[in-house]
């Protein structure tokens, strides 16, 4: 329900209402008596949490995601980036390469 704003015309009291969307707006000013209450046309309402846990801009600070990245443990690699040669398959038709052991066959 949102914060309305009055004003009377006769006496300049100014007030807030918390009222409906639906309700009618307010005539009787409750300083004077009077009907020279109107409705004050407002900029609009912006979101404000108040209270501890809210931030007004809703971005933490610098020094705190400094401090939140020392806390964070380092990255582990993966386990395709851990090793640097690919790995070989044993599948049996690859050729065999020829002994060297000193003697030629003719």
């Amino acid at each position: 329900m949102p914060t309305y704003d009055y004003i009377c015309d006769s006496c300049h009291h100014e007030f807030e209402a918390f009222e409906s969307i639906k309700a009618d707006s307010q005539t009787l000013c409750p300083a004077c008596s009077k009907e020279t209450l109107r409705r004050k046309i407002g900029a609009g309402a912006a979101i404000l949490f108040k209270g501890s846990g809210f931030y007004q801009t809703d971005y933490r600070s610098e020094s705190y995601k400094t401090a939140a990245k020392a806390d964070k443990p380092p990255e582990a690699p993966k386990a395709s980036e851990s090793s640097s040669t690919p790995a070989k398959s044993d599948s049996g038709s690859s050729p065999k390469p020829a002994s060297s052991n000193g003697t030629t066959s003719s």
